[in-house]
């Protein structure tokens, strides 16, 4: 078992680790808004514990054990979110702040319990790939819709933004996971892009906006 503090690094490591693998110490502070030697003292800890690869000015990496670790952080996270939307009724824009709270519950079995109730799901309400029990995750091939060309027509699967404003957003627009896009036209100046999505009338929609959507064809 690792505290709540020891847990949200870790996940904070996972989550902006990217393709590299590795975090800088100045990245991870801002990240998590918190001072550098703060941020140093905790990776000692971590270290100590191996759970990340650290040294003085280098970049920080998770150790096999660090990732797992924190992907079943991840699990419960998107689990619980899951969970709200799917069997509670909360609307995907007002799932993080509770998730944040019980992803720290040290009980593998509720969980799992959960995992079951919902059929196993493969992501969360955000599209997020949900880790299993494991601390695996099967990354899903979506790319950006601002890389979509004219003519293209496509799903859209997740969003890289879960934001409260910008899941409200979409919710005015009446977007949702699953809807089909067809992209009509594409702005050369500013990337802009006129849209259908779903049902909905033809719109344009910003870069700004597209680039925070995922979608497969």
């Amino acid at each position: 078992m690792y505290s709540l503090a020891e847990e949200n690094y870790l996940k904070a490591l996972y989550l902006i680790a990217g393709e590299s693998g590795a975090v800088n110490v100045n990245d991870l502070s801002k990240h998590l808004n918190i001072k550098m030697p703060t941020v140093n003292s905790m990776m000692k800890k971590l270290f100590e514990k191996k759970l990340v690869e650290y040294e003085s000015y280098k970049p920080i990496k998770l150790t096999k054990e660090g990732k797992k670790q924190a992907a079943l952080i991840i699990r419960k996270h998107r689990l619980t979110e899951m969970f709200l939307v799917d069997k509670m009724g909360f609307g995907w824009e007002e799932v993080h702040e509770i998730a944040e709270q019980i992803e720290h519950l040290h009980a593998p079995l509720f969980f799992d319990r959960m995992d079951a109730m919902l059929g196993f799901p493969k992501a969360d309400p955000h599209g997020s790939p949900i880790p299993n029990k494991n601390g695996e995750i099967e990354w899903l091939a979506y790319i950006n819709l601002s890389e979509c060309k004219e003519g293209d027509k496509v799903v859209l699967s997740a969003v890289t933004h879960s934001s409260d404003d910008f899941l409200k957003f979409l919710n005015t627009k009446q977007i949702k996971l699953g809807d089909f896009i067809t992209v009509h036209h594409i702005e050369p100046y500013d990337g802009s892009m006129q849209l259908t999505v779903g049902s909905n009338a033809p719109e344009t929609f910003s870069k700004v906006v597209c680039e925070k959507l995922l979608v497969r064809p």
